[in-house]
């Protein structure tokens, strides 16, 4: 091994252990969203039932039940969105781009992931101004503030931005994808 090497090897070392760590902290991020979006959607059929339920035998309503439904699928929207870009299930079109030739297909996977983490930096920044601007009022049967119905926008933006980033450079290596799973050891 030569000097070079040994000295590059020794500049990766440090970048890697940052890579490491960040790619750590934003995977336990994920995994809580992960968690949270199955809690969130046993929520919302649950309030459904409980309101069918009341409409039909108790021949009343839940007056809250349609705004916190809404709500809550608003926020099912855009987690789904950073979940279908973590696993890359967006809808293409694959016919035509297999017949592509290599040089080609890989131009285009930039330009998708490209677009892509524009869209997610559109979410972000917009996910925050949309807050600060509906802060100051309030959902009608529940008094909550407006802003609550896009809380989960700059969320799933920053989740799109980071899971299009790491495609982007290469860097998916880093992720700790046995934290996704529930597992102990990294991979």
């Amino acid at each position: 091994m030569s000097e070079n090497e040994k000295i590059s090897g020794a500049q990766e070392k440090p970048k890697n252990k940052v890579l490491d760590a960040i790619t750590t902290v934003f995977d336990w991020i994920y995994r809580i969203l992960l968690e949270y979006s199955k809690l969130v959607l046993l929520v919302i059929v649950v309030i459904v039932t409980a309101q069918v339920f009341s409409r039909k035998v108790l021949h009343s309503s839940i007056r809250w039940s349609e705004e916190v439904t809404l709500v809550l699928m608003v926020w099912m929207a855009f987690i789904s969105m950073a979940i279908g870009v973590e696993k890359n299930l967006h809808i293409s079109i694959e016919m035509f781009f297999k017949r592509f030739p290599k040089p080609m297909q890989t131009v285009l996977n930039f330009i998708n992931n490209l677009l892509v983490l524009i869209v997610g930096a559109v979410l972000l920044f917009y996910g925050v101004k949309l807050i600060q601007f509906t802060s100051t009022s309030t959902l009608p049967a529940t008094q909550w503030p407006a802003c609550t119905l896009y809380l989960m926008m700059p969320v799933g933006g920053f989740f799109i931005v980071y899971f299009s980033l790491l495609r982007l450079l290469g860097l998916e290596r880093y992720r700790h994808l046995n934290i996704e799973e529930g597992g102990n050891q990294d991979v």
